[in-house]
């Protein structure tokens, strides 16, 4: 598949993949906060936008999913501020990642975010729009309304 993308910045580097087989491609930052040249310290409490100064022409039926990077997470407690962001075909601005510091680790130092850095991982995915159908009553399943814990404690 191929996916056209723009360049709206002169910085902006073109995603790419560390390995063959990685199913996401890195983004990396063009911009940190309102800067193009320097880096932020992300602080817990204290996220960091950062523009990639691209934008994605994803194909009509497609979406592209970002999410954080695994080493951020393990190595620094660094994620997506939202989670995973969900970019639909629709949308033709630039790609922002916002970033944050684990709110539960209150010893982490600040992580130093870069122009240049990689900042997510991204994938382009097939959608199919549903339709949806109110009924009186769902099939029945062996796990019927069962919630957390209905499986068992292992």
């Amino acid at each position: 598949m191929k996916i056209k993308i723009q360049k709206l910045h002169e910085n902006a580097v073109i995603p790419s993949y560390a390995h063959a087989a990685d199913a996401c491609f890195d983004l990396y930052a063009c911009t940190v906060g309102n800067y193009a040249t320097l880096g932020l310290p992300i602080y817990r409490g204290a996220p960091v936008v950062c523009g990639t100064g691209l934008a994605f022409e994803v194909p009509e039926g497609h979406a592209m999913l970002v999410f954080s990077r695994s080493g951020h997470g393990f190595k620094h407690d660094i994620r997506l501020a939202n989670c995973t962001g969900v970019i639909d075909s629709g949308y033709a601005g630039e790609v922002m990642v916002k970033l944050t510091c684990d709110d539960e680790n209150e010893d982490a130092p600040p992580y130093l975010v870069k122009p240049g850095d990689r900042i997510a991982q991204a994938m382009i995915i097939p959608v199919e729009p549903v339709e949806f159908q109110v009924v009186e009553q769902l099939a029945l399943t062996e796990r019927g309304v069962g919630g957390f814990g209905s499986s068992g404690n292992a």
